[in-house]
């Protein structure tokens, strides 16, 4: 009886989830630097140390040659607006997120050299996103 009650909420979760993660998708981000993003997916089931929710979005007009500050003042947007806020609706805290930006969708954990993507890690402390150098 227990199994199934746990079955059944794990289970409802997981579908909330996925129909929240297909409502996001939806949506049109403007970040910092002008670029328009939208979540391509969010991953927390892939191998790491520790819980990691990997927030993988596309922007199509990235390009690779922005400078250094102005990607990272991207990313950072990114996980402390858009990450940070969703991790309650999740579950458990994680220990990292890992934010990625694309210029097209790609496969996770596929090597693909046409597709030009940045991402870094931060931890959680105190509410918001500190970045962790890969």
């Amino acid at each position: 009886m227990r199994f199934r009650l746990l079955f059944a909420a794990l289970t409802l979760w997981a579908s909330v989830a996925a129909a929240q993660q297909d409502e996001a998708k939806e949506e049109r981000l403007v970040l910092p630097s002008g670029l328009t993003a939208q979540l391509q997916e969010m991953l927390w089931n892939e191998p790491g140390n520790g819980l990691v929710y990997r927030f993988r979005f596309v922007a199509p007009d990235l390009t690779g040659q922005e400078d250094f500050e102005t990607t990272m003042t991207d990313l950072e947007y990114l996980c402390n607006s858009y990450a940070v806020p969703r991790l309650s609706n999740i579950g458990p805290q994680p220990r990292q997120i890992v934010i990625s930006i694309a210029d097209r969708e790609s496969e996770f954990g596929v090597i693909n050299p046409d597709v030009t993507q940045v991402f870094e890690a931060y931890r959680l402390d105190q509410g918001g996103c500190i970045w962790e150098m890969f």
